[in-house]
C-alpha cells in the first residue's frame, strides 16, 4: 500500500511541476475568441516547455496508474488535486509569492493526505463487466460533446463549464485506469476502458486549456478539481469496492475534505501565466 501512496504523491509532484512548465509556455499562444479550437493543442506543442511539461505529465500518469491498482480512488484523486500545492510552491522560483492563507492551505493539503494514507485500505479493483467499460467510453464521448457546447456558452458560464467538464474527463481517466485490463496486449487493445482513457485524456487537456483562455483561472481550476475528485471517488465506493481500514471512515472523510478544500484554496495556481501579480486590497 505504501508504495502505491508513494506513486500517488510522485504523480502529484510531476503534475504540479508540469503545470508550471505548460503555463509558462502558454503565455505566447494566442487565445481563441469563441468556442473550443482543437488547434490550440497544436499551437502549444510548438513550445519546448510545454513538451517538457507533457513529459512530466506522462511520468505522473504512469505513477497514477500504478497507484490506482492498489489504492482507493478517493485517495489517489485527492493526492492529484494536491498537485496544486506543488504548483504553488514551484511558482516561487518564477516570481510568485504565497500569502499566509496559501501557506496554510499547503500545510492543510499535507495533513489531509497524511490522514488519507493512514486510513486507506490496500486493495485491487472489484471486477466490472463489459457494460461498465463500454459505459466509460460512452461517457467520454458524451463529455466531449458537452465540452464543445460549453465552449459556445455565454462568456460568464464558459470558463466554469469547461473547467467542470475537463475535471469530469480527468475523473473518467482515473476510473478507466482503475478498471482497465492490462494482462496482455490483446486484452488491452480490446478493452473499451482503454479507449475511454485515451479519449477522455485528450479532450480533458483541450477543454482545460480552453477554460484557462476564456475566463477566471481560479474558477476553472476549482471546478476542475471538484470534477476530478468527487464523482470518481463516489464511483469507487459504490461500484468498485473502495473502502477504508476498519474504524477509519471518519478519518478518511476528514482527510479527503481537508485535502480537496485546501486544493480549492490554491486554485489560482491552476495556471500561472501572471505569477508576479497579486490582488491588492482596496484602499481603506
Amino acid at each position: 500500500m505504501w508504495w502505491g501512496l508513494a506513486c500517488a504523491l510522485f504523480a502529484a509532484c510531476a503534475y504540479g511541476v508540469a503545470s508550471v512548465l505548460q503555463a509558462v509556455a502558454a503565455r505566447s499562444v494566442a487565445s481563441t475568441e469563441h468556442g473550443v479550437d482543437p488547434r490550440l493543442l497544436v499551437r502549444v506543442f510548438k513550445q519546448w516547455r510545454y513538451i517538457l511539461g507533457v513529459g512530466m505529465d506522462t511520468l505522473g500518469f504512469v505513477a497514477q496508474l500504478a497507484a490506482l491498482r492498489v489504492l482507493p480512488l478517493f485517495v489517489v484523486q485527492a493526492a492529484l488535486a494536491a498537485s496544486l500545492a506543488v504548483t504553488a510552491v514551484t511558482t516561487l522560483g518564477i516570481g510568485a509569492s504565497l500569502s499566509r492563507r496559501e501557506w496554510t492551505a499547503v500545510a492543510a493539503v499535507c495533513v489531509g493526505l497524511a490522514l488519507l494514507g493512514l486510513s486507506a485500505e490496500s486493495e485491487g479493483s472489484h471486477p466490472v463487466g463489459l457494460p461498465f467499460r463500454i459505459g466509460l467510453l460512452v461517457a467520454a464521448l458524451v463529455l466531449g460533446a458537452c465540452g464543445m457546447l460549453a465552449g459556445r456558452a455565454p462568456a460568464p458560464l464558459r470558463s466554469p463549464a469547461l473547467g467542470l467538464v475537463a475535471g469530469l474527463c480527468f475523473g473518467t481517466v482515473a476510473v478507466a485506469g482503475r478498471v482497465m485490463t492490462t494482462d496482455s496486449v490483446v486484452s488491452l487493445v480490446t478493452d473499451p476502458a482503454a479507449y475511454a482513457l485515451a479519449v477522455a485524456g485528450i479532450i480533458a487537456m483541450l477543454f482545460f486549456a480552453s477554460a484557462l483562455q476564456h475566463g477566471s483561472v481560479t474558477t476553472a481550476t476549482a471546478l476542475m478539481v471538484v470534477g476530478e475528485t468527487v464523482l470518481p471517488s463516489i464511483i469507487g465506493i459504490l461500484a468498485l469496492g473502495d473502502t477504508t481500514r476498519p474504524g477509519y471512515p471518519p478519518v478518511a472523510a476528514l482527510g479527503f475534505a481537508l485535502a480537496v478544500a485546501a486544493a480549492l484554496a490554491l486554485a489560482r495556481f491552476g495556471e500561472v501565466s501572471q505569477p508576479a501579480e497579486r490582488e491588492e486590497p482596496p484602499p481603506g
